[in-house]
């Protein structure tokens, strides 16, 4: 439960930022760079973390309008 809601937090705070904002956080994440909203999450959490962004984002298909 813990881990979910350090996700939840992390998630909630990167999309917060806007939805160009968060493109960037996802590769930032996935080439291993360090955000501070993620800092202090494990390896499973930030890969959760990575999973739970390109799924909010998948609406948006690479853009950042809605079709």
């Amino acid at each position: 439960m813990l881990m979910q809601n350090r996700v939840e937090n992390c998630v909630e705070a990167l999309c917060q930022k806007g939805c160009s904002a968060v493109w960037g956080h996802i590769e930032a994440l996935e080439s291993g760079q360090l955000l501070p909203e993620a800092d202090g999450l494990s390896t499973p959490e930030i890969k959760a973390v990575i999973h739970e962004l390109k799924s909010i984002m998948s609406v948006y298909k690479g853009t950042c309008s809605v079709p």
